[in-house]
């Protein structure tokens, strides 16, 4: 399994969002300088999670995007999940038709499934507000160390 852009784009943008929380809204044009990901594109990954209520936006000279929820209420899982829909290694586990002609008696997807559970344990269970805090702590530990750490 390897996420797609659209995946790994969006947690960078929903990173982007937590990091700045409190700044009020965040234009598009900054998130995208900053994570050096292509504004039209950001367009579209923005638009998905604000569907997903994800992301809220504010319009007019001052306006942009803001988190709809907290950051410590936003998985990882949340954010792959709208982005690339489920998440899994067999069309098996997915919840989709399958082609396969086992699969009512397949050893094999007992594995599959378990990968799929571990994978969405781990993701579901780092928040934005935790990245965000790694970012913040090794920022403090740069400085104190005399390196810069980009974000």
């Amino acid at each position: 399994m390897k996420l797609s852009t659209k995946g790994r784009y969006g947690v960078r943008a929903m990173f982007d969002l937590a990091l700045h929380e409190g700044d009020g809204p965040i234009p598009l044009r900054s998130i995208a300088e900053r994570q050096n990901i292509s504004e039209h594109y950001l367009e579209q990954l923005i638009s998905t999670l604000r569907n997903e209520g994800f992301v809220e936006s504010v319009r007019g000279a001052h306006g942009g995007y803001m988190l709809a929820k907290n950051p410590e209420e936003i998985t990882i899982g949340h954010i792959i999940r709208a982005l690339e829909g489920p998440i899994s290694l067999a069309d098996c586990v997915a919840g989709e038709e399958s082609n396969c002609d086992r699969s009512s008696n397949c050893v094999v997807e007992l594995v599959w499934n378990q990968v799929k559970e571990g994978i969405d344990e781990v993701l579901d269970s780092i928040t934005l507000e935790d990245i965000r805090q790694e970012a913040i702590n090794a920022k403090q530990e740069g400085e104190q160390h005399g390196y810069m750490y980009h974000i």
